[in-house]
């Protein structure tokens, strides 16, 4: 039996089973070994994981962990820790989200392949391994087209009167806000990029907004200009994520205007990706 981690900023995915159709899915917060302590995250496993999946651990012969924050600097600490908790696991690999994206969209074939979820990420990948990679930079200096970039540009668009008043009216009524909150969310509260996330729902239905899907087109024209036009257009494009799932009308229209050929989308990685190993491993 294969567990399986798919892990972002807001939450992780796991997916526990012998063959795809009978893969079981379980959840829990979000693990970043870049940003939280190995405690914090023994923690989470210890609490929420475990007790999901306890009938099943000594079965588990192979585990797969794909996350944010899984630099090869941070990687070790987390294979470490999962070893302690599941000892009786043949092998167990941690890999960065990315690569899960990569595994998950392309399979063994090439091309360029994409997170759109509350963060945003790319790479050029050559059926096996990640072969160029453009630094996403976080939601302050980066991440464009992400859940977090759209909330930042559309409450300083709001603000700066870019975009109808009456958005910013709507915005803060539906989420219980004032201007001084909101400022706080995101100047002085934790997790700010999860609460400017967290507004892409109302962003999306407000979608047929001329002026918004202007807004929606620049966003993700910036996510192709300073990311995946970097790698060249030889390769189809291919996304993962919510952001990706929810936007994909708007993705393709900025795709075509920077010349690319977009494959797919998919919401969640996990399924792709125990297809991908379990064609690999005999369980």
């Amino acid at each position: 039996m294969i567990l399986i981690a798919d892990s972002g900023a807001t939450k992780t995915d796991w997916g526990l089973g012998g063959d795809s159709t009978g893969l079981r899915l379980v959840q829990t917060e979000g693990i970043n070994p870049f940003h939280q302590e190995k405690e914090t995250i023994r923690k989470t496993l210890e609490e929420q994981l475990i007790p999901q999946i306890a009938h099943d651990t000594e079965t588990i012969s192979h585990i797969y962990f794909y996350g944010a924050g899984c630099t090869p600097e941070k990687s070790a600490s987390l294979t470490d820790l999962l070893r302690s908790l599941f000892p009786d696991t043949a092998e167990i690999h941690v890999e960065s989200d990315l690569l899960g994206a990569a595994r998950a969209l392309c399979k063994h074939t090439p091309g360029i392949a994409c997170i759109l979820g509350t963060g945003s990420n790319s790479c050029l990948y050559d059926g096996e391994k990640i072969i160029d990679h453009i630094p996403p930079l976080g939601y302050i200096l980066g991440d464009e087209g992400s859940g977090a970039y759209l909330g930042k540009r559309f409450v300083g668009d709001c603000l700066k009167r870019q975009l109808p008043k009456n958005l910013l009216e709507g915005l803060l009524e539906e989420y219980a806000l004032t201007l001084p909150l909101l400022l706080d969310h995101v100047y002085r509260m934790p997790q700010a990029n999860r609460f400017l996330a967290g507004l892409t729902p109302y962003i999306s239905r407000h979608r047929k907004n001329p002026q918004v899907h202007r807004f929606l087109i620049d966003c993700f024209d910036a996510f192709f200009r300073r990311n995946v036009y970097l790698y060249g257009n030889k390769w189809p494009v291919s996304f993962v994520g919510s952001v990706g799932w929810h936007f994909q009308e708007e993705i393709r229209e900025s795709a075509a205007r920077a010349g690319f050929i977009v494959s797919s989308f998919i919401k969640s990685p996990i399924g792709e990706l125990a297809r991908y190993h379990l064609e690999n491993v005999h369980i």
